[in-house]
């Protein structure tokens, strides 16, 4: 009997192509854009993550302030050198502690110019961010002393000012200072938020007080642990440092905040998956869309097929065959609309991944989540007009013109 309820439903499909293909359109908008919004939302949270683990899930970073209401804003007093020296020496399970002063400015050479971020720090910067030089040499020790305009760039700031011209040797203009190129850092590409990382400066901190910033603060360090020491033990002990140093009495809100790499990598990929979840549930409401479409269809259906019916019911058929001829029918227009659905949806997210620069992070679940839901709206909404169908008096069907 089923295989016959596919075959009339079938010949029903064919007997109206384009009303077929108007029908199911709705179907196939809900499970594409459910199945492309999720890809997409895997695929940047998949990029996120592995964004922050070339940070390391060692590293902590340390801000003066903290965000939020009524918390200690970002006015709360600055760190200097002695802080950071204090936890060079006095932590242990620290293999490096870089300060950081950052600021934008305009860097010239020649005729080139350009707005760029730089960062003021020491060696230990290139530790706890991962960041190897692909020519050149980092900051000397009398460098970081005496203050001297060193710096090191980034590949796109190479590239923009120097072209195929070897740049080191060679002076830049970073604001007001004229400064010697001694390295240039290994690419690194877009962070997860958008921004260039290669278009950078970076000088000795000393420096960037001095000669750009006007002042001796720093405002974050960034802490890395060394292998196979806790970084919940390292972050308490630099907030007992810190509270020590900055003279917070007991029962007093810390002016200053300690995160974990790894609390942050979590929180982001939360977030994402969220969001994903959300993108994915507001595309779903499509699907009921389509659903409604599919009864709509249906139901004009057995308007016009009431003679059709009648006479089936003349002959024999019993109501439970009607139900099953109708519910068949629109069960295969759902489940067409799903295959088409699905192929719209990976194909979407293919050439939204590959402009966006995420992976094609492709859930098997959510697809066969999407099919499944695709045939139970065919069934679900199929059903009152199949009932329709099979609860119809076969004299008044006969009369029907």
């Amino acid at each position: 009997m089923l295989f016959e309820a596919v075959k009339l439903a079938l010949q029903a499909v064919k007997r109206n192509p384009l009303r077929s293909f108007l029908t199911v359109l709705g179907i196939v908008i809900g499970v594409g854009a459910v199945i492309a919004m999720v890809t997409i939302g895997n695929g940047t949270t998949a990029k996120v993550t592995a964004d922050l683990a070339k940070l390391g899930s060692n590293v902590l970073f340390v801000s003066p302030g903290q965000s939020g209401p009524g918390r200690a804003s970002a006015d709360a007093k600055a760190f200097n050198i002695r802080d950071v020296d204090a936890m060079k020496t006095q932590l242990a399970g620290v293999k490096a502690v870089a300060p950081m002063g950052t600021k934008s400015v305009t860097v010239v050479h020649g005729t080139e110019s350009r707005n760029v971020s730089v960062t003021g720090t020491d060696n230990d910067y290139f530790i706890t961010q991962d960041w190897a030089l692909k020519s050149g040499r980092t900051f000397l020790d009398g460098e970081i002393r005496s203050g001297r305009a060193a710096c090191i760039i980034g590949e796109t700031v190479r590239d923009k000012l120097f072209g195929a011209t070897d740049p080191l040797g060679r002076n830049i203009r970073v604001s007001k200072v004229s400064c010697e190129v001694i390295g240039v850092l290994v690419p690194k590409g877009q962070s997860s938020f958008g921004t260039d990382q290669d278009d950078i400066v970076v000088m000795p901190l000393r420096t960037f007080q001095r000669r750009l910033a006007g002042n001796t603060d720093i405002g974050r360090v960034i802490v890395s642990a060394k292998d196979g020491v806790a970084t919940e033990k390292v972050q308490g002990d630099i907030e007992w440092m810190l509270r020590e140093r900055r003279n917070i009495g007991p029962g007093k809100e810390d002016d200053f905040s300690v995160r974990d790499m790894k609390q942050i990598a979590d929180t982001m990929a939360g977030t994402t998956a969220m969001l994903t979840a959300l993108l994915g549930a507001v595309a779903a409401v499509s699907l009921l869309v389509g659903g409604i479409g599919i009864m709509n269809i249906m139901l004009v259906s057995v308007t016009e097929r009431t003679r059709e019916i009648g006479i089936r019911l003349a002959i024999g058929a019993l109501e439970r065959q009607v139900l099953a001829q109708f519910l068949v029918e629109a069960s295969v227009l759902s489940l067409f609309g799903g295959i088409a659905g699905i192929l719209l949806g990976l194909g979407l997210a293919l050439a939204a991944t590959r402009a966006l620069q995420v992976p094609f992070a492709v859930d098997g679940q959510i697809i066969l989540v999407a099919f499944a839901f695709s045939a139970l709206v065919g069934v679900v909404f199929g059903y009152f007009p199949a009932r329709r169908a099979a609860r119809l008096d076969p004299i008044e069907a006969l009369r029907h013109e």
